[in-house]
């Protein structure tokens, strides 16, 4: 799945033209690297979300077909602090 239909999917972003946005200003880093839109994710990749005063990282821990339940999308991701 792409990282910013996951942002979008997994509600760590509320729209995914915001998530495309926030990942072409660089803001967005996966594995250590900074990441496009179109990147693919796969199960057990680091999300970092460079936020104004502070840095969220998260791990994948399922990589969803398409949508999911609002239930179901924190059960997507573990917050690592």
């Amino acid at each position: 799945m792409r990282l910013d239909k996951f942002l979008k999917v997994s509600r760590l972003i509320k729209r995914r033209t915001v998530a495309n946005t926030v990942s072409e200003m660089g803001k967005v880093i996966v594995n250590g690297n900074p990441a496009k839109p179109a990147k693919q994710l796969k199960v057990g990749d680091i999300i970092e979300i460079e936020y104004a005063s502070k840095t969220e990282k998260y791990e994948v821990l399922v990589v969803p077909e398409g949508n999911v339940s609002v239930q179901m999308a924190q059960t997507l991701y573990k917050e690592i602090s």
